[in-house]
Protein backbone atom coordinates (compact mmCIF):
# COMPACT_ATOMS: atom_id res chain seq x y z
CA UNK A 1 0.00 0.00 0.00
CA UNK A 2 1.35 3.41 -0.91
CA UNK A 3 -0.01 6.93 -0.53
CA UNK A 4 1.29 9.32 -3.17
CA UNK A 5 0.79 13.09 -3.30
CA UNK A 6 1.58 14.89 -6.55
CA UNK A 7 1.75 18.68 -6.72
CA UNK A 8 -0.94 19.36 -4.10
CA UNK A 9 -1.79 23.06 -3.98
CA UNK A 10 -4.18 25.07 -1.84
CA UNK A 11 -4.20 28.87 -1.84
CA UNK A 12 -7.52 30.06 -0.34
CA UNK A 13 -6.31 33.66 0.08
CA UNK A 14 -3.04 35.49 -0.56
CA UNK A 15 -0.81 32.77 0.90
CA UNK A 16 -0.28 29.12 0.04
CA UNK A 17 -1.47 26.60 2.62
CA UNK A 18 -0.13 23.79 0.43
CA UNK A 19 2.43 24.65 -2.22
CA UNK A 20 3.29 21.94 -4.75
CA UNK A 21 3.39 19.20 -2.09
CA UNK A 22 4.82 15.88 -3.29
CA UNK A 23 5.60 12.74 -1.30
CA UNK A 24 5.30 8.97 -1.29
CA UNK A 25 4.45 7.01 1.85
CA UNK A 26 4.49 3.23 2.17
CA UNK A 27 2.67 0.81 4.49
CA UNK A 28 4.45 -0.31 7.60
CA UNK A 29 6.20 3.03 8.05
CA UNK A 30 6.03 5.94 10.51
CA UNK A 31 6.18 9.44 9.04
CA UNK A 32 6.66 12.61 11.06
CA UNK A 33 5.82 15.96 9.52
CA UNK A 34 7.82 18.60 11.33
CA UNK A 35 7.45 22.34 10.86
CA UNK A 36 6.80 25.56 12.67
CA UNK A 37 3.30 26.82 13.44
CA UNK A 38 1.40 27.65 10.22
CA UNK A 39 3.75 25.53 8.12
CA UNK A 40 0.75 23.67 6.64
CA UNK A 41 0.98 20.45 8.67
CA UNK A 42 -2.65 20.38 9.85
CA UNK A 43 -3.90 21.38 6.40
CA UNK A 44 -2.01 18.47 4.86
CA UNK A 45 -3.41 15.99 7.39
CA UNK A 46 -6.95 17.26 6.83
CA UNK A 47 -6.43 16.94 3.08
CA UNK A 48 -5.42 13.29 3.52
CA UNK A 49 -8.46 12.75 5.77
CA UNK A 50 -10.72 14.35 3.15
CA UNK A 51 -11.79 17.28 5.34
CA UNK A 52 -10.15 19.76 2.94
CA UNK A 53 -10.04 19.53 -0.85
CA UNK A 54 -6.91 20.76 -2.64
CA UNK A 55 -7.33 23.18 -5.55
CA UNK A 56 -4.99 21.17 -7.75
CA UNK A 57 -2.78 18.11 -7.66
CA UNK A 58 -3.63 14.52 -6.81
CA UNK A 59 -3.63 12.12 -3.89
CA UNK A 60 -3.69 8.43 -4.70
CA UNK A 61 -3.80 5.29 -2.57
CA UNK A 62 -2.54 2.21 -4.38
CA UNK A 63 -3.25 3.93 -7.67
CA UNK A 64 -6.82 4.90 -6.75
CA UNK A 65 -7.74 8.59 -6.75
CA UNK A 66 -8.14 9.22 -3.02
CA UNK A 67 -9.92 12.49 -3.71
CA UNK A 68 -12.89 10.65 -5.18
CA UNK A 69 -13.41 8.55 -2.04
CA UNK A 70 -15.97 10.14 0.36
CA UNK A 71 -14.69 10.95 3.84
CA UNK A 72 -16.85 8.31 5.53
CA UNK A 73 -15.48 5.60 3.22
CA UNK A 74 -11.81 6.40 3.71
CA UNK A 75 -9.94 3.99 5.96
CA UNK A 76 -8.47 6.93 7.88
CA UNK A 77 -8.39 7.70 11.61
CA UNK A 78 -7.32 11.07 13.02
CA UNK A 79 -6.33 12.29 16.47
CA UNK A 80 -6.37 16.07 16.96
CA UNK A 81 -4.18 18.16 19.25
CA UNK A 82 -7.38 19.18 21.06
CA UNK A 83 -8.40 15.63 21.89
CA UNK A 84 -12.14 15.00 21.74
CA UNK A 85 -13.97 12.55 24.01
CA UNK A 86 -17.60 12.17 25.03
CA UNK A 87 -17.71 13.17 28.74
CA UNK A 88 -21.02 11.41 29.48
CA UNK A 89 -19.73 8.04 28.23
CA UNK A 90 -17.37 5.54 29.83
CA UNK A 91 -13.91 4.82 28.46
CA UNK A 92 -15.23 1.65 26.83
CA UNK A 93 -18.16 3.45 25.21
CA UNK A 94 -15.89 6.23 23.91
CA UNK A 95 -13.56 3.76 22.22
CA UNK A 96 -16.40 1.58 20.94
CA UNK A 97 -18.35 4.49 19.45
CA UNK A 98 -17.01 4.34 15.84
CA UNK A 99 -17.50 0.56 15.76
CA UNK A 100 -21.09 0.83 16.96
CA UNK A 101 -21.70 3.33 14.17
CA UNK A 102 -20.62 0.60 11.75
CA UNK A 103 -23.05 -1.83 13.44
CA UNK A 104 -20.36 -4.41 14.13
CA UNK A 105 -21.19 -7.53 16.18
CA UNK A 106 -20.85 -6.94 19.94
CA UNK A 107 -18.22 -9.67 20.35
CA UNK A 108 -15.97 -8.13 17.70
CA UNK A 109 -16.46 -4.66 19.18
CA UNK A 110 -15.42 -5.88 22.61
CA UNK A 111 -12.36 -7.71 21.27
CA UNK A 112 -11.20 -4.63 19.35
CA UNK A 113 -11.85 -2.21 22.21
CA UNK A 114 -10.02 -4.30 24.79
CA UNK A 115 -7.08 -4.77 22.42
CA UNK A 116 -6.88 -1.02 21.74
CA UNK A 117 -7.07 -0.17 25.45
CA UNK A 118 -4.26 -2.63 26.12
CA UNK A 119 -2.16 -1.02 23.39
CA UNK A 120 -2.41 2.41 25.04
CA UNK A 121 -1.92 1.13 28.58
CA UNK A 122 -5.50 1.55 29.82
CA UNK A 123 -6.28 -2.04 30.83
CA UNK A 124 -8.85 -1.98 33.61
CA UNK A 125 -10.05 1.56 32.80
CA UNK A 126 -12.94 0.54 30.53
CA UNK A 127 -15.69 1.32 33.07
CA UNK A 128 -14.37 4.69 34.21
CA UNK A 129 -15.96 7.95 33.19
CA UNK A 130 -13.89 10.32 31.07
CA UNK A 131 -14.14 13.08 33.69
CA UNK A 132 -12.37 10.82 36.19
CA UNK A 133 -9.25 10.59 34.01
CA UNK A 134 -6.15 12.76 33.82
CA UNK A 135 -5.31 14.73 30.70
CA UNK A 136 -2.79 12.13 29.59
CA UNK A 137 -5.26 9.30 30.08
CA UNK A 138 -7.91 11.19 28.11
CA UNK A 139 -5.45 11.60 25.25
CA UNK A 140 -4.85 7.85 25.33
CA UNK A 141 -8.60 7.25 25.06
CA UNK A 142 -8.68 9.44 21.94
CA UNK A 143 -5.74 7.48 20.54
CA UNK A 144 -7.41 4.16 21.33
CA UNK A 145 -10.55 5.32 19.50
CA UNK A 146 -8.43 5.94 16.40
CA UNK A 147 -6.58 2.62 16.70
CA UNK A 148 -9.74 0.58 17.22
CA UNK A 149 -10.92 1.43 13.70
CA UNK A 150 -7.90 -0.51 12.38
CA UNK A 151 -7.62 2.06 9.61
CA UNK A 152 -5.07 1.89 6.81
CA UNK A 153 -3.92 5.42 7.61
CA UNK A 154 -3.64 6.93 11.12
CA UNK A 155 -3.13 10.71 11.39
CA UNK A 156 -1.97 12.39 14.60
CA UNK A 157 -1.96 16.19 14.67
CA UNK A 158 0.42 17.29 17.46
CA UNK A 159 -1.34 15.01 19.97
CA UNK A 160 0.98 15.87 22.88
CA UNK A 161 1.23 19.64 22.44
CA UNK A 162 -1.35 20.51 25.12
CA UNK A 163 0.08 18.24 27.81
CA UNK A 164 2.61 19.23 30.46
CA UNK A 165 6.30 18.59 29.80
CA UNK A 166 6.69 15.57 32.11
CA UNK A 167 3.65 13.84 30.64
CA UNK A 168 4.83 14.57 27.10
CA UNK A 169 8.15 12.86 27.86
CA UNK A 170 6.34 9.80 29.22
CA UNK A 171 3.80 9.49 26.43
CA UNK A 172 6.38 10.15 23.70
CA UNK A 173 8.17 6.92 24.56
CA UNK A 174 4.90 5.01 24.86
CA UNK A 175 3.63 6.39 21.55
CA UNK A 176 6.81 5.27 19.78
CA UNK A 177 6.20 1.69 20.95
CA UNK A 178 2.51 1.86 19.98
CA UNK A 179 3.31 3.30 16.56
CA UNK A 180 6.00 0.71 15.86
CA UNK A 181 3.53 -2.06 16.64
CA UNK A 182 0.82 -0.40 14.54
CA UNK A 183 3.17 0.13 11.60
CA UNK A 184 4.08 -3.55 11.69
CA UNK A 185 0.39 -4.22 10.95
CA UNK A 186 0.99 -2.52 7.56
CA UNK A 187 -0.67 0.76 8.41
CA UNK A 188 0.70 4.19 7.45
CA UNK A 189 1.16 6.39 10.52
CA UNK A 190 1.57 10.13 9.99
CA UNK A 191 2.44 12.29 13.01
CA UNK A 192 2.82 16.07 12.94
CA UNK A 193 4.95 18.03 15.39
CA UNK A 194 6.75 21.33 15.94
CA UNK A 195 9.24 19.65 18.29
CA UNK A 196 12.53 18.45 16.70
CA UNK A 197 13.29 16.18 19.67
CA UNK A 198 9.90 14.51 19.33
CA UNK A 199 10.41 13.98 15.60
CA UNK A 200 13.85 12.44 16.05
CA UNK A 201 12.74 10.18 18.90
CA UNK A 202 9.82 8.77 16.91
CA UNK A 203 12.25 7.83 14.16
CA UNK A 204 11.03 6.59 10.80
CA UNK A 205 10.79 9.03 7.91
CA UNK A 206 10.71 12.79 8.43
CA UNK A 207 9.08 15.35 6.16
CA UNK A 208 10.26 18.88 6.88
CA UNK A 209 7.55 21.41 6.01
CA UNK A 210 7.61 25.19 5.76
CA UNK A 211 5.17 27.68 4.20
CA UNK A 212 3.16 24.88 2.63
CA UNK A 213 6.17 23.14 1.03
CA UNK A 214 7.95 19.88 1.76
CA UNK A 215 11.60 20.94 2.02
CA UNK A 216 13.12 17.51 2.65
CA UNK A 217 11.93 13.92 3.09
CA UNK A 218 14.38 11.37 4.44
CA UNK A 219 15.11 9.17 7.45
CA UNK A 220 15.46 10.90 10.82
CA UNK A 221 19.18 10.11 10.75
CA UNK A 222 19.67 11.59 7.27
CA UNK A 223 17.76 14.78 8.07
CA UNK A 224 19.75 15.28 11.27
CA UNK A 225 23.14 14.59 9.68
CA UNK A 226 22.54 16.23 6.30
CA UNK A 227 19.87 18.97 6.43
CA UNK A 228 19.65 20.01 2.79
CA UNK A 229 19.27 23.75 3.51
CA UNK A 230 19.71 26.37 6.19
CA UNK A 231 15.94 26.46 6.67
CA UNK A 232 15.82 22.71 7.36
CA UNK A 233 18.74 23.08 9.79
CA UNK A 234 16.76 25.69 11.72
CA UNK A 235 13.49 23.76 11.82
CA UNK A 236 15.01 20.43 12.89
CA UNK A 237 17.16 21.66 15.79
CA UNK A 238 16.27 23.01 19.22
CA UNK A 239 17.79 25.46 19.76
CA UNK A 240 18.06 26.23 16.06
CA UNK A 241 21.44 25.58 14.45
CA UNK A 242 23.74 28.59 14.78
CA UNK A 243 24.28 30.22 11.39
CA UNK A 244 26.88 32.88 10.60
CA UNK A 245 28.29 34.38 7.42
CA UNK A 246 31.92 33.93 6.43
CA UNK A 247 34.35 33.28 3.62
CA UNK A 248 36.73 30.53 2.60
CA UNK A 249 40.17 31.80 1.61
CA UNK A 250 43.70 30.38 1.79
CA UNK A 251 42.59 27.20 3.52
CA UNK A 252 40.77 29.10 6.27
CA UNK A 253 37.25 29.94 7.33
CA UNK A 254 37.13 33.66 8.10
CA UNK A 255 34.16 34.90 10.11
CA UNK A 256 35.63 38.17 11.42
CA UNK A 257 39.00 39.71 12.16
CA UNK A 258 39.15 37.74 15.41
CA UNK A 259 37.21 34.60 14.46
CA UNK A 260 38.95 32.45 11.88
CA UNK A 261 40.16 28.86 11.83
CA UNK A 262 41.59 26.21 9.53
CA UNK A 263 39.19 24.65 7.05
CA UNK A 264 38.16 21.30 8.59
CA UNK A 265 38.92 18.09 6.72
CA UNK A 266 35.36 17.48 5.49
CA UNK A 267 35.27 20.99 3.98
CA UNK A 268 38.52 20.62 2.06
CA UNK A 269 37.79 21.29 -1.58
CA UNK A 270 35.26 24.06 -1.00
CA UNK A 271 35.92 26.78 -3.57
CA UNK A 272 36.97 30.14 -2.20
CA UNK A 273 34.10 32.52 -1.66
CA UNK A 274 31.23 33.42 0.65
CA UNK A 275 29.24 30.85 2.63
CA UNK A 276 26.83 30.50 5.51
CA UNK A 277 28.35 28.28 8.18
CA UNK A 278 26.46 26.30 10.80
CA UNK A 279 27.22 24.79 14.21
CA UNK A 280 24.82 23.19 16.64
CA UNK A 281 24.80 24.51 20.20
CA UNK A 282 26.57 21.37 21.47
CA UNK A 283 29.56 22.22 19.23
CA UNK A 284 30.14 25.54 21.02
CA UNK A 285 31.67 25.44 24.50
CA UNK A 286 33.88 27.55 26.76
CA UNK A 287 37.63 27.02 26.80
CA UNK A 288 40.80 29.04 27.23
CA UNK A 289 42.24 30.25 23.96
CA UNK A 290 38.87 30.43 22.24
CA UNK A 291 37.19 33.38 20.58
CA UNK A 292 36.05 36.42 22.60
CA UNK A 293 32.27 36.66 23.01
CA UNK A 294 29.96 38.72 25.20
CA UNK A 295 27.22 36.99 27.23
CA UNK A 296 23.78 38.28 26.22
CA UNK A 297 21.68 35.71 28.08
CA UNK A 298 22.24 32.64 30.25
CA UNK A 299 19.48 30.00 30.40
CA UNK A 300 19.53 27.09 32.83
CA UNK A 301 17.61 24.06 31.56
CA UNK A 302 17.70 21.10 33.93
CA UNK A 303 21.37 20.19 34.33
CA UNK A 304 22.48 22.22 31.30
CA UNK A 305 23.12 25.88 30.54
CA UNK A 306 22.43 27.58 27.23
CA UNK A 307 24.64 30.63 26.65
CA UNK A 308 23.56 33.30 24.16
CA UNK A 309 26.75 34.94 22.93
CA UNK A 310 27.64 37.82 20.59
CA UNK A 311 30.79 38.99 18.85
CA UNK A 312 30.35 41.87 16.40
CA UNK A 313 27.79 40.58 13.84
CA UNK A 314 28.03 36.95 15.04
CA UNK A 315 25.36 35.67 17.44
CA UNK A 316 25.43 32.07 18.65
CA UNK A 317 24.02 29.81 21.35
CA UNK A 318 26.39 27.44 23.15
CA UNK A 319 25.57 24.46 25.34
CA UNK A 320 27.31 23.71 28.65
CA UNK A 321 26.64 20.32 30.24
CA UNK A 322 26.47 21.79 33.75
CA UNK A 323 24.66 24.56 35.63
CA UNK A 324 26.72 27.74 35.58
CA UNK A 325 25.96 31.38 36.32
CA UNK A 326 27.10 34.26 34.14
CA UNK A 327 26.62 38.02 34.22
CA UNK A 328 25.05 39.78 31.26
CA UNK A 329 27.80 41.61 29.38
CA UNK A 330 30.53 39.32 30.71
CA UNK A 331 33.28 38.40 28.26
CA UNK A 332 33.94 34.67 27.80
CA UNK A 333 36.19 32.55 25.60
CA UNK A 334 34.14 30.35 23.24
CA UNK A 335 35.53 27.35 21.42
CA UNK A 336 34.10 26.05 18.11
CA UNK A 337 34.26 22.31 17.46
CA UNK A 338 34.91 22.71 13.73
CA UNK A 339 34.77 18.94 13.15
CA UNK A 340 30.98 19.50 13.30
CA UNK A 341 30.91 22.53 11.00
CA UNK A 342 28.32 22.76 8.22
CA UNK A 343 28.78 24.89 5.10
CA UNK A 344 25.84 26.21 3.08
CA UNK A 345 25.84 28.21 -0.15
CA UNK A 346 24.62 31.79 0.11
CA UNK A 347 21.27 30.61 -1.32
CA UNK A 348 20.92 28.20 1.60
CA UNK A 349 21.79 24.87 -0.09
CA UNK A 350 23.99 22.43 1.84
CA UNK A 351 27.54 22.35 0.46
CA UNK A 352 29.43 20.37 3.10
CA UNK A 353 28.44 18.22 6.08
CA UNK A 354 30.51 16.62 8.86
CA UNK A 355 28.80 13.32 7.98
CA UNK A 356 28.86 13.40 4.20
CA UNK A 357 31.62 15.78 3.16
CA UNK A 358 31.20 17.91 0.04
CA UNK A 359 27.84 17.90 -1.75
Amino acid sequence: MSLIASNLCLKPDTEYHLNDVCFEMSKGEIYTIIGRTLAGKTTLLKTIAGLIAPESGSLTLDGTDFGRIPVWKREVAMVYQQFINYPHLSVYENVAFPLKQRRMPKVEIRNRVMRALSQVGLDGFENRKIQALSGGQQQRVALARSLVKEANIVLLDEPLVNLDYKLREQLREEFRNIFSAKASENSILIYSSTDPVEAMQLGGQILVMDEGRILQQASAKEVYENPNSTKVSQITNDPAMNLFEGTVADGKVIISSEIHFALPQHCQGLPQGSYTFGLRAAAISLADGGFPFTVELSEISGSETFLHLKHEHVQVVGLLDSVQNFNIGETVSAQFDTAHLYAFATDGRLKSSPYGGLK
